[in-house]
């Protein structure tokens, strides 16, 4: 690699405010806000809107759509082809 060009690699924690959630982990992102994680250190913390958290697909709280009706609904409306 070239020295020099890339940015710094450091722990940083990722909060999602909305869950209350937080994970440490190594990233090239800043920020100016700081937090005091469980071993004692301060790292930078930076605010997410969405995590494993709160997002619908892991929380289990996604809505199935139904996309048979979605299909049959296309097909009554422009009609279907035939076989080619």
């Amino acid at each position: 690699m070239k020295p020099g060009i890339h940015p710094p690699y450091r722990p940083v924690v990722f909060r999602d405010k909305s869950a209350g959630f937080a994970f440490l982990t190594r990233s090239t992102m800043g920020s100016d806000k700081t937090i005091e994680w469980e071993d004692g250190n301060t790292y930078p913390v930076v605010d997410v809107e969405v995590s494993s958290a709160s997002h619908p697909f892991y929380t289990g709280t996604q809505r199935v759509l139904d996309t048979a009706g979605r299909v049959e609904r296309f097909e009554r409306r422009y009609g279907t082809r035939g076989a080619r």
